[in-house]
């Protein structure tokens, strides 16, 4: 059993990260995000120091609250939130939203949450067309997006700057005019969504990839290989597969509100190579987060083959 506490990678910029941070994703209703600033004190109190909020989740100001109420100072904690697809034409004055938030005066990685644009209506992040379908801008806008962040490193206020959600399709339409390869992508990913081919084009661009959902919640969790992995090395089926993620590389975001688990997040299995690769034939392309729309076939406004999904 290993401890991954304190395990970082150099971003293409110099900038180092956690290999495993924690998500502040919370649902919207008030009682569950009343709760979200104790437990993530409670991480950085249990040494996590990567914190993965966004403006939509509307968790920037917990985080503040956390960092603050945690003892930890500012500088050794390792904060990442999102641009959100309403404001893409308003980058400088939504990072100046999400610094009020989070009390902060930077960020040390700032994304572009997706990469189509929706429509921007005040006091609505969610606008929709009258048939269901979200109001998604269908040309390709990101490059100009894209633009506007790269000027927030002259700034200070970001000290790196990727995108999430985005497919080879996007990236390479995005590095087409990009002055800045983006640091990280930040997709969903875990043993039934490998994502291999996104992997290794990230990986020849210089571009980290961070999984969100990097446990494929109870669908992966339950899988009986994964449970015979766990049962044969002592561990929970969640620690099999944050091992697998960290074997092959890539960053992840575990979100946990229970204290046990998050230290549990931390400890992973040393798998080995025969037992790897049983978990890698698990992959089977699925999705289990942003599933498309099953009457329209779109995903927040734009289909997969726009998304290169």
């Amino acid at each position: 059993m290993s401890d991954a506490s304190q395990r970082r990678i150099k971003l293409n910029n110099g900038l180092t990260i956690p290999v495993i941070g924690t998500g502040a994703w919370a649902p919207s209703d008030p009682e569950s995000q009343a709760k979200v600033s104790n437990w993530l004190t409670n991480a950085l109190k249990n040494g996590y120091r990567h914190i993965d909020t966004a403006y939509i989740y509307g968790t920037e100001k917990a985080t503040g609250e956390a960092i603050r109420a945690s003892g930890v100072p500012r500088e050794e904690v390792f904060v990442t939130t999102k641009l959100p697809w309403h404001h893409h034409d308003m980058v400088a004055k939504s990072l100046e939203e999400s610094l009020a938030n989070l009390g902060t005066h930077y960020v040390d990685l700032y994304l572009m949450h997706w990469p189509q644009a929706l429509v921007y209506e005040e006091g609505n992040m969610f606008p929709q067309n009258e048939d269901g379908t979200y109001k998604a801008i269908q040309e390709v806008k990101f490059h100009e997006t894209w633009r506007e962040m790269e000027k927030l490193l002259d700034t200070g206020k970001a000290r790196a700057i990727g995108v999430s959600n985005f497919s080879i399709k996007t990236l390479e339409q995005l590095l087409s005019t990009a002055k800045v390869v983006p640091a990280v992508n930040q997709v969903e990913l875990h043993p039934y969504l490998a994502q291999n081919a996104l992997r290794d084009y990230c990986a020849s661009k210089g571009i980290a990839l961070m999984a969100y959902a990097p446990s494929g919640f109870s669908d992966v969790r339950s899988d009986p290989v994964i449970r015979c992995i766990a049962k044969k090395y002592g561990v929970t089926p969640n620690q099999v597969t944050l091992a697998w993620h960290v074997s092959r590389g890539t960053l992840i975001i575990p979100k946990s509100e229970n204290h046990e688990r998050q230290l549990e997040n931390f400890h992973l299995p040393s798998i080995s190579p025969v037992d790897l690769e049983k978990v890698w034939a698990l992959d089977r392309g699925q999705r289990i987060c942003n599933k498309a729309d099953p009457v329209h076939g779109q995903v927040w406004g734009w289909t997969l083959e726009q998304l290169g999904w």
